[in-house]
């Protein structure tokens, strides 16, 4: 993957991010029913299946790249979800209770379940929140629902990618019984970006007439389908099930399929078209702004809900829009800044600690700070 390519994947993580933040403030209780749009025509829900295929790319390209083995795969994948996710938890736990107790009414509702502190942790951290039949919400924080679904795929990708013989097979199928059938629903879309990375990495990269194919036609097929109604139209299929089981976030399993399809081919023409030179002038802040899109992603309604509920209104609701916009975006970028941006020297530092109290090189964690 080429310079011009990985700009607009960073680009294109920051954008997802953005518009999941907007969906959500799309609530008629944060904006009043203004910006309801982006939620009727569901682009918060599709934005996430747009960091699915993401992550099976990149998760696929550090595999492949680092070829550390099996440790050091599961060391980059905790430190990278850990380094977040534990913060998130013990800070949205925090806010939730202060805000609950400033503005009582404001937490009354489906969109907030008061676990107790050690119950969120524990489900939180271990990622365990969506598997199988054990589903619930952590607090208010819902966008945390697909860390469990990563944290499953990361777990089936790196049994089927290092191991081999029967323990694949078992493990495989002892990961199947406990993620559920929710989490299998839409794996293919995670499962398509690794495949994507595995074609990328081959070099053969489609000429500038196909791939500038490519890349449209994906775009122009999603306006139309979401313009036609496709997406609704799919759930009579799988409604029946839903009604069973409660697919809760997988409800769309054949939309997600076919989205996640057109996200990948887009992304094969993107990859055609960018050259080492493209994207040059924003790469530096494109790479910048994806380095906050985990925390804009993890902690906006935890902070939407806080500050939604405790700040001040004026009787311009504009005024009010834009000053709770402004609150949970400078919150993010400042939770992004103490946790996430240091991931690399996190990483460093347990490595070192990790060769401190284990000298044997043969023995210590592999890995890398880089992500």
């Amino acid at each position: 993957m080429n310079a011009g390519f990985s700009a607009y994947l960073n680009v294109l993580r920051f954008g997802a991010a953005l518009v999941v933040l907007m969906s959500h403030f799309g609530f008629v209780r944060y904006s009043g029913g203004r910006w309801l749009w982006i939620r009727e025509f569901n682009f918060g829900s599709d934005a996430v299946i747009i960091f699915f295929v993401l992550s099976g790319l990149v998760v696929a390209q550090a595999a492949s790249r680092k070829r550390s083995g099996l440790g050091g795969f599961a060391f980059d994948r905790l430190t990278r979800l850990w380094s977040v996710a534990i913060p998130a938890l013990v800070i949205g736990f925090t806010l939730d209770r202060i805000g609950a107790r400033i503005a009582p009414s404001a937490y009354e509702g489906w969109f907030y379940v008061p676990l107790p502190f050690d119950e969120q942790m524990w489900r939180g951290m271990s990622f365990s929140n969506q598997w199988g039949g054990m589903a619930t919400r952590l607090g208010t924080n819902g966008p945390y629902w697909s860390l469990s679904y990563e944290a499953a795929y990361y777990a089936l990708f790196a049994v089927g990618f290092y191991l081999r013989g029967l323990w694949r097979v078992l493990l495989l199928a002892v990961g199947l019984w406990v993620f559920g059938l929710n989490i299998m629903l839409l794996m293919p879309a995670w499962l398509m970006g690794a495949a994507l990375y595995f074609w990328l990495a081959r070099g053969v990269l489609p000429r500038r007439h196909l791939a500038l194919l490519l890349a449209v036609v994906p775009v122009l097929a999603y306006g139309a389908a979401v313009a036609t109604g496709l997406p609704e139209a799919l759930l009579v299929v799988t409604d029946p099930l839903d009604e069973v089981v409660n697919l809760r976030f997988s409800d769309e399993p054949i939309w997600s399929a076919i989205l996640g399809a057109l996200v990948a081919v887009h992304l094969m023409g993107m990859a055609g078209l960018l050259t080492d030179t493209s994207l040059s002038r924003v790469a530096p802040r494109a790479a910048w702004a994806a380095g906050a899109s985990f925390s804009l992603y993890l902690m906006h309604y935890p902070a939407l809900q806080f500050f939604g509920g405790i700040m001040p209104k004026s009787r311009y609701a504009t005024l009010n829009e834009a000053m709770l916009l402004a609150a949970v975006l400078m919150f993010c970028a400042l939770f992004a800044r103490l946790f996430e941006r240091p991931l690399p020297t996190l990483r460093a530092a347990l490595l070192r600690f990790a060769m401190w109290i284990r000298p044997n090189p043969a023995r210590a964690p592999h890995g890398s700070p880089a992500d």
